[in-house]
Order: structure tokens, then C-alpha cells, then sequence
């Protein structure tokens, strides 16, 4: 398939509450996160964790469609492509990323992780998508404001965050470019319009 809709979902969940794991395993525990840091939610040795950091080939091209993360602890997510921070500050400092709060996940949480009945729905949306290009690294990053504490203890907390993303593969990846270049917004139904526009001026020569 040259054109693919993604998910990725990371919590800080573990094998004995430490380290990583490469994928979900029943019976896991929460591991401790340090406050202000932040966890590369793909590759950062926290929870759950893929072999290799997300990045597109010359003929790769990615939209970052939408992200969230828990509310508890003051968690934020922030999109790093290459080595610069989407998310920042007016005055161009880094700040944390979009707080879980305003982009809960899942949706409808409560805002303290579970202790109050409230529900907390998103007032963020992302838009404009995020483009990725073709060669360049990305990731999502995790951030808390307060310490969580990791281990099979009462007072241990799980924390999660998400991403959505599609990947143009290929010949795709090539129409994105060009609907870029022609400031179309990419997504799936404007690639597939200027194929069917390519399809069309063919068969009039």
C-alpha cells in the first residue's frame, strides 16, 4: 500500500516497572518518570518502544494528523521533527507541548486519573497537519510537570499518550510534494483527486 492511516499508542508501562518492552505484555507496571523531562515516546527507553526512530525515506512522506496524552501530572506532548520543537512559545522559547488537558487521552478521562468523575473532552485540534518530508526524522515527545512513581505500589500511576499519522509511500509521496508545492492541504481524498486529474488529462491526449 502506498497510502496508510497509523496509530501508535505509548504508556509508561514495563516488565517489573523498569525500562522498555517492544510491545504490551500483561502483567506490566508503570515505570517512574522524572518531572520536566522529555520521554521519546518511540524510542526512549520508557514503556512500551519500537527498535528504530520514526523517520521517512526519500520516498516517505508523512501528515501528523492528531496527539494526545493523559491529564494527570500536568502531561503535555510535543512533535520534534529533526531537532526542532513544533509546539513554542511566542518568544520562540521550547515550552512542554499540548497539555493533556486540552488533548485528553482517552477522551472523556478524568482529569486527576480517575479519582473524580469528571470527564475531560479535547478543545485542541490540530490544524494545520503536520507535514513531515521526505529524509527527516521525527518523534513525539512526553513530558510531565510533577514525578510519577513507577512500580506494582498503590501510589504508581500509568500515564499514555497517542498519535495519528498517515504515510505516503512511493508515487504517493511524490503527489504529496507536488500538492504541497500547489498549497493544497494533503490528505488522502486531495491525493487521490490529482490522481484521478493525471487519469483524465491521459486519456485527452
Amino acid at each position: 500500500m502506498a497510502m496508510r492511516s497509523q496509530v501508535y499508542e505509548w504508556a509508561n508501562l514495563s516488565t517489573g516497572g523498569s525500562g522498555y518492552t517492544i510491545r504490551r505484555v500483561s502483567g506490566a507496571t508503570p515505570v517512574a518518570l522524572t518531572s520536566d523531562t522529555n520521554y521519546d515516546i518511540f524510542i526512549g527507553g520508557v514503556g512500551n518502544n519500537i527498535t528504530k526512530p520514526a523517520e521517512t525515506t526519500a520516498t516517505q512522506f508523512v501528515v501528523i494528523e492528531d496527539l494526545a496524552c493523559s491529564t494527570v501530572s500536568g502531561g503535555a506532548v510535543q512533535i520534534r521533527i529533526n531537532t526542532t520543537d513544533y509546539f513554542q512559545n511566542p518568544d520562540v522559547t521550547v515550552q512542554g507541548g499540548v497539555p493533556g488537558l486540552a488533548s485528553p487521552y482517552p477522551v472523556g478521562s478524568s482529569t486527576d486519573g480517575g479519582e473524580t468523575s469528571d470527564n475531560c473532552l479535547s478543545s485542541f485540534d490540530l490544524y494545520p497537519d503536520v507535514y513531515v518530508l521526505p529524509g527527516q526524522t521525527w518523534t513525539v515527545l512526553y513530558k510531565c510537570l510533577t514525578a510519577i512513581s513507577g512500580g506494582a505500589v498503590a501510589s504508581s500511576t500509568s500515564v499514555a499518550a497517542f498519535v495519528k499519522y498517515t504515510l505516503y509511500d512511493g508515487p504517493d509521496a511524490l503527489i504529496a510534494n507536488k500538492l504541497l508545492e500547489m498549497g493544497v492541504t494533503v490528505n488522502p481524498n486531495n491525493v487521490d483527486w490529482y490522481k484521478r486529474t493525471l487519469i483524465e488529462q491521459g486519456g485527452v491526449q
